[in-house]
């Protein structure tokens, strides 16, 4: 294997399944030494089992590419920094880092439990905080060092959180955040070499086959010669430019489904109303309603 990414060292959480197994094998394909981190929990969070990761880790080795299995929890800090070790151990360092892991706990908001609340917010932010947080202070430190390279985090948001889903109020608001924290990451760690993207991927995962109203959209087509649009690989081949040497795109959020991309905008200013003076509550109403 070899092409685009030939030698680069790529973490993937998340990645015994779905989307993160398509990126690292994706990754592995062309040329990147891979770290297959998954916990093997299910869907909801529940339950570990290190096989799966290390069913990809072996996929990727048997087809002739590199690969080492983690399943650490990287929710926790020292999950992360053993995710970091391992890359370091095996390969010397960490070019870039994939944050793809995450659970559902589904319900409507009126009834959902503190315990759903909690649980989505904590594995979806801890999960992006900690790898990251860890890897950044690695890159700060080379950098430091006068060390330079092209390290790059590619993190998985949703448009549940930045266009919205009902019932998923706890995942879309972790995964909002998610899209947040790259644009001032990316102001922040620029300046040591490393460039910080997000995307919101719509593919067929363990999660969309789970979520009511989405299970028959993201179905496989029956024709095995029809383009399957949801095939979470389609999103795969952006990722891989996101976290290549090559790439300098930062701090951007994008949108990926089938052979479809876009370029999300943000929150941003579409009108001003100045009084020049504290507002009337008749007046703010009046400015609100536009």
């Amino acid at each position: 294997m070899g092409g685009l990414l030939t030698d680069r060292v790529i973490a993937v959480t998340g990645a015994g399944g779905g989307l993160g197994r398509a990126h690292a094998l994706a990754l592995a394909a062309e040329g990147a030494h891979v770290v297959v981190n998954d916990l093997g929990c299910a869907v909801d969070g529940s339950g570990a089992d290190p096989a799966v990761a290390q069913a990809v880790a072996a996929e990727i080795t048997e087809a002739g590419g590199s690969a080492v299995a983690s399943s650490a929890d990287i929710a926790t800090m020292g999950g992360a920094q053993s995710l970091l070790d391992l890359a370091l151990g095996h390969y010397g360092r960490l070019d870039g880092l994939v944050n793809s892991a995450g659970v559902l706990r589904d319900r409507m908001f009126v009834n959902m439990s503190e315990d759903e609340w909690d649980g989505a917010i904590r594995n979806h932010l801890k999960s992006f905080f900690c790898p990251t947080r860890i890897a950044a202070a690695y890159w700060r430190d080379e950098s430091k060092a006068g060390r330079r390279f092209a390290a790059s985090v590619v993190s998985m948001s949703s448009t549940s959180g930045l266009v919205g889903q009902v019932g998923q109020s706890n995942y879309g608001a972790a995964k909002a955040a998610i899209a947040g924290a790259t644009v001032i990451l990316a102001q922040e760690l620029g300046r040591y070499g490393v460039r910080v993207n997000a995307l919101t991927p719509v593919a067929r995962t363990r999660m969309t086959e789970d979520t009511p109203g989405v299970a028959d959209l993201v179905r496989a087509p029956a024709d095995p010669a029809e383009f399957d649009i949801f095939d979470p690989a389609n999103v795969s081949p952006t990722v891989a430019w996101l976290v290549s040497a090559d790439c300098d795109i930062t701090g951007r959020v994008l949108y990926a489904k089938g052979g479809e991309l876009r370029l999300f905008d943000g929150w941003r200013y579409v009108g001003t109303v100045d009084a020049g003076r504290r507002m009337t509550v008749a007046e703010a109403g009046q400015a609100v309603a536009g």
